[in-house]
């Protein structure tokens, strides 16, 4: 409120700010009754021959309690400024607690002199109509504030031109007068509008207030706040009265924390990235866009910039209509869009165009058109994680609604920020397994040759996207030439289990190039390593080692420490597990002992080592598992060696395995 607006008002206006009620502003009319009194004083100092000082506690009262008081024709004593003695006169005093427009607060008084009516007695039948009036409209302008200023009849309809509505809106008086002014409201807000004014007309409330958005001259629209409150005569209204103030920064500020609590409480719960942008994209429709798609980069940390990208679609939002393309569909998108210019840059591409006539820099002709038909605006968004796009977000506005602005990018990365963490997660283990993988490829070397027999091996990671193990196989031969198989694996699903397990296989093999002793030594030496070296870990492992004991004779020795038994398939087909030689897992006993058995081979038969990624499934015992290796191997026992494996894990392995998965076979020539 700016004081000022009083300076012509045909009554006395006075302000005092803060709790000494120091002057801070008179009218023409107040100085003319009480003198040029000094500003700035306290009210107290300004007025020492005021004989009655009860006026000053009501000051007090109204600045504590924010509630208005009136007095009407109350005497006061003092040397009057058009004077020459101390008389009494009489006023009527209006007393409200106000904010002025430096946004400081006090007391605005508003006085009318009434020492002619009360001495006449006829106060209120010669009471100018003009000077009542102004003194009920001032003190309903004070309660609803002033930044534009309207006045409308009893029924509605507005009575007088308002400079500040027509420089917000660009309404003309004739645009404006009566109900013409709903025509400047947002479409979607005048049906509740007249709903809501109409009820206060109705039932006379006592103060009007409501939120609407209003079309601005400069086009657009805002969010205003009304405040409004009736003129009485009695118990008649003869006038409304009411602002309109710019909310538009409040109403920002609202709908962003509304939102980000909303963001907050949808992925409470949410680990997964794919899930997290699913539930984000439902909170940014359709508070912030009438679409939104959202894909994740499954090959962000492999992919060279500017290339092709691979992208999952993960949710697909619409505001209204059919739904939107399904999710979890994966897309190839040209180098040339617009999508795979925001991930490059690391930096939104947001355009505003007219309803359906998007640039050609954002729908390249050749593409597959992704904007709605009257889309107006797009913003395309990169969630950046480490310097790397993981995800891609498209929020698009269609129609008429007003296009995504800089206000709307902002809340779309505060919301985004949400998945940060697992997307943060999912790149961190990319970076795991890519090395992992690496490392356990490096380690996995093609097997010897060996006349009169044949070895055969292979590795599966798993399908899990949270598993990197730690299995190994190797295959050598000695100088004696013995062949030697082992396979094993060490307890964890990481990569620090992927660098033990390679660490662990290099010591095998040079323990057992070292000397030539039984396998259950090898792994005895080995267990003792592992306990001085590794303190924390354990690991499963079997040791097998082919010999001749005699011309013609193939015998195995071998060492199972923790690990599932061989398993030795006869040339007909039978197929038994080899169960001697058995003792626990390295790392587990302070005094290892570690026994060897011996068996001979047959002719034609194979002998089959492996982890247990291979038999083990959830929620079934491990008896289960072996005894169906058992028997898919027996089926298979004819078939060359090759195939044999690869029919063992498409029968034992399914989609979602979730270990790795190791093993070594050995082929007999037969005799």
């Amino acid at each position: 409120m700016r004081l000022t607006m009083f300076d012509p008002a045909p009554i006395g206006v006075v302000f005092t700010r803060g709790p000494e009620h120091r002057l801070a502003y008179t009218n023409a009319v107040y100085r003319q009754t009480f003198g040029d009194r000094p500003l700035g004083r306290p009210l107290r100092r300004t007025f020492p021959d005021l004989a009655q000082s009860g006026y000053f506690d009501i000051f007090d009262r109204v600045l504590a309690t924010g509630e208005a008081e009136v007095l009407t024709a109350v005497p006061i004593d003092l040397d009057f400024a058009d004077s020459s003695r101390e008389e009494t006169r009489y006023f009527t005093f209006s007393v409200s607690r106000a904010t002025v427009s430096d946004g400081s607060r006090g007391v605005l008084g508003v006085v009318v002199e009434t020492t002619e009516q009360v001495t006449a007695a006829r106060r209120i039948r010669v009471l100018s109509e003009e000077r009542r009036r102004a003194l009920l409209r001032y003190r309903s302008l004070v309660r609803a504030g002033s930044e534009m200023v309207w006045v409308t009849g009893p029924e509605g309809g507005v009575t007088e031109p308002s400079p500040g509505w027509q420089r917000v809106t660009g309404q003309s008086w004739e645009e404006f007068r009566g109900d013409g002014w709903i025509d400047a409201i947002h479409p979607d807000d005048r049906a509740a509008v007249v709903e809501r004014w109409s009820r206060a007309l109705r039932e006379v409330q006592p103060r009007f207030t409501h939120g609407y958005r209003l079309r601005l001259a400069t086009g657009g629209y805002r969010h205003f706040a009304v405040d409004a409150a009736p003129v009485r005569d009695g118990d008649r209204v003869i006038e409304w009265i009411g602002t309109c103030r710019d909310v538009e920064q409040e109403w920002q500020d609202a709908r962003r924390e509304k939102l980000l609590a909303r963001a907050t409480a949808v992925t409470a719960d949410t680990a997964r990235p794919d899930e997290m942008l699913a539930a984000l994209t439902a909170v940014i429709v359709p508070e912030l866009a009438d679409s939104c798609t959202s894909y994740l980069l499954p090959q962000a940390l492999h992919r060279t910039p500017g290339t092709a990208l691979a992208a999952e679609r993960v949710a697909a939002v619409p505001r209204q209509g059919p739904p939107g393309p399904s999710p979890h569909h994966a897309e190839h998108l040209r180098p040339d869009s617009a999508l795979v210019r925001a991930a490059d840059r690391r930096r939104p591409v947001h355009a505003v165009f007219l309803p359906g006539s998007p640039p050609p820099d954002i729908t390249p002709t050749g593409t597959e058109p992704w904007l709605a038909p009257d889309a107006n605006s797009v913003v395309l968004l990169p969630v950046v994680v480490d310097g790397t796009t993981a995800a891609l977000v498209v929020a698009c506005v269609n129609g008429d609604r007003p296009p995504l602005g800089a206000s709307e990018i902002s809340l779309l990365r505060a919301l985004l920020e949400r998945a940060h963490t697992p997307l943060r997660n999912a790149l961190e283990y990319q970076r795991t397994r890519q090395v992992a993988l690496a490392l356990q490829h490096s380690l996995l070397t093609e097997p010897p040759d060996v006349p009169g027999l044949g070895i055969a091996v292979r590795y599966r990671p798993s399908s899990s996207a949270a598993e990197v193990g730690g299995d190994w196989y190797d295959s050598f031969v000695l100088r004696d030439d013995a062949a030697v198989l082992t396979v094993g694996d060490v307890a964890g699903h990481d990569l620090p289990a992927a660098v033990t397990m390679s660490q662990l296989r290099n010591m095998l093999r040079g323990l057992a190039l070292d000397r030539e002793e039984p396998t259950g030594e090898i792994l005895r030496r080995l267990d003792a390593s592992v306990q001085t070296l590794y303190q924390e870990c354990t690991a499963t492992c079997v040791l097998a080692r082919i010999e001749r004991p005699a011309p013609g004779l193939l015998q195995l020795q071998y060492s199972a420490a923790g690990h599932p038994p061989p398993l030795l398939v006869e040339a007909d087909g039978t197929a038994h597990f080899l169960d001697e030689g058995r003792s626990p897992m390295l790392g587990l006993l302070p005094d290892p002992r570690h026994s060897t058995a011996v068996h001979p081979l047959p002719p034609g038969s194979t002998l089959l080592l492996y982890t247990d990624g291979l038999v083990e499934r959830r929620n079934e015992d491990l008896t289960d598992g072996l005894d169906r290796l058992r028997r898919h191997a027996s089926t298979a026992a004819r078939r060359p060696l090759e195939s044999f494996c690869d029919e063992l894990l498409a029968g034992m392995l399914t989609a979602d395995n979730d270990d790795d998965t190791a093993l070594v076979a050995l082929r007999l020539s037969v005799a």
